[in-house]
């Protein structure tokens, strides 16, 4: 999967596309491939080291996000394969799958657009 990533502290134009392996879920998590990010003042803070959230390097910048369900992890029964959901990470999310705990994500109705959701 292609990410956008910070692998040294500057302006936006010093991001870099990367290929990173897919994620597997664990207990309790799932994937969902990203449809939309939020990118947000506090993001450009971040890949300039100004902020007081400080990743180590390399990192994937973007906390809001939204897109389908695509692996689920064992435990998971309140999400299905295919579900249109949002959530929330500290950073990470500008890229094309992320992986988090499926109780954090909140389903996106039908006639909500992805973008939106996203930020």
């Amino acid at each position: 999967m292609k990410a956008v990533m910070c692998v040294r502290h500057g302006p936006a134009e010093q991001l870099v596309v990367q290929d990173l392996p897919d994620p597997v879920p664990g207990p309790g998590e799932v994937v969902v491939d990203v449809a939309a990010v939020g990118l947000n003042f506090f993001d450009t803070l971040i890949i300039r080291d100004l902020y007081q959230h400080k990743p180590p390097l390399p990192f994937s910048p973007g906390a809001e996000f939204s897109g389908y369900v695509s692996a689920l992890g064992e435990g998971v029964d309140s999400l299905r394969i295919g579900d249109r959901v949002a959530g929330y990470m500290t950073s990470g999310a500008a890229r094309e799958k992320v992986v988090v705990k499926a109780q954090t994500l909140a389903p996106v109705p039908d006639d909500l657009d992805l973008v939106r959701a996203a930020g």
